[in-house]
């Protein structure tokens, strides 16, 4: 974390003390900051971003709600992003490094400020970030600058169950193991890391359709169906096209085949590599779990299903975003 002068810091400490504060899912606790549920770092980290941030325009964003296809997202969008530097798959980056490093998360301020910005402004350009920031509180900057943003959501069903399964592995040592009932209470609440997850759909979703040129919507389940035609679809999106050339030889396919989660699971680097996030170091293997639609079936009880349901009726009415039922 960024070191704040003393009292600043202190002043810090008294606002995040004076939120909201629930049981975490991955953190002992989580305060309602900007109408979403965040770790207390990540709310500091976020107030030091807004003021010494500057985005560039190319800029690109992969946002999505946690356990929606992040992993999967990023690569593509990196494999995309640099598919003329890397026009041969044999030594591509994302064959030795997990996505989450070739894509950086946005929030990353440890140590000396000044030394960070530096950094990030020496990244090569396009810099493509991730993060699971709810809309409303992005970086000022990225908002201006119309900077390019790719996010991608889940069937809340199938979400819900990657989100336990996940968080469960990677709590804080002293958290107890959340139960299913217990985590769907939360869920079904909105408790949850960058939750309500409803609210984080709905605000890129609205942003997507007033401005589409922006910010770009997907759904992991039509990802999975079609991902050559995605592949082409987010490449004009960020003004990267293909050309009918590379498209003859086979470079979307190749770049589907590359990020595929067959693939990425069976690297080394994904299998028995780490990469240092928030809380501590995660192992890459957990983030490749299962990738598959409707495995929601195998955990929800009949009146687990309904009471979903009617929230995602409820939250989603009117919006024009809806999902299919994959059972």
């Amino acid at each position: 974390m960024a070191s704040l002068g003393g009292q600043q810091e202190n002043e810090e400490d008294e606002f995040i003390s004076s939120l909201p504060k629930e049981r975490g899912w991955s953190f002992s606790h989580v305060y309602l900051f900007e109408q979403f549920w965040c770790p207390s770092s990540l709310i500091r980290e976020r107030n030091i971003f807004q003021k010494h941030f500057h985005a560039k325009q190319s800029d690109v964003l992969v946002a999505s709600f946690p356990k929606s296809g992040t992993t999967w997202l990023k690569a593509l969008t990196f494999a995309i992003v640099n598919h003329k530097k890397f026009s041969s798959t044999e030594n591509h980056p994302l064959l030795t490094s997990n996505p989450h490093q070739l894509v950086p998360p946005l929030y990353t301020f440890r140590g000396n400020i000044h030394d960070q910005i530096l950094q990030l402004s020496n990244m090569a350009e396009p810099r493509v970030f991730g993060t699971h920031i709810p809309f409303p509180s992005l970086p000022k900057s990225v908002i201006e600058l119309n900077c390019r943003i790719i996010y991608i959501c889940r069937n809340p069903f199938d979400t819900f169950v990657s989100a336990w399964a996940f968080f469960n592995k990677i709590k804080v040592e002293s958290l107890s193991t959340l139960t299913k009932e217990e985590a769907f209470e939360m869920f079904c609440n909105g408790v949850i890391e960058f939750g309500p997850w409803w609210s984080h759909m709905l605000g890129y979703w609205k942003e997507s359709v007033a401005r589409p040129n922006t910010v770009l919507f997907l759904k992991y389940e039509d990802l999975k169906e079609d991902v050559d035609f995605h592949v082409k679809k987010v490449a004009d999106f960020l003004g990267c096209s293909f050309t009918q050339e590379e498209e003859s030889d086979g470079v979307v396919e190749s770049i589907a085949k590359l990020c595929s989660f067959e693939g990425m699971k069976d690297l080394e680097v994904n299998k028995s590599g780490t990469i240092n996030f928030e809380i501590k170091r995660f192992e890459n293997k957990l983030f490749f779990r299962k990738a598959e639609i409707g495995d929601w079936v195998n955990h929800f009880s009949p009146s687990m299903v309904e009471k979903l349901s009617k929230i995602i009726e409820e939250k989603l009415s009117g919006s024009g975003l809806s999902f299919k039922m994959h059972s």
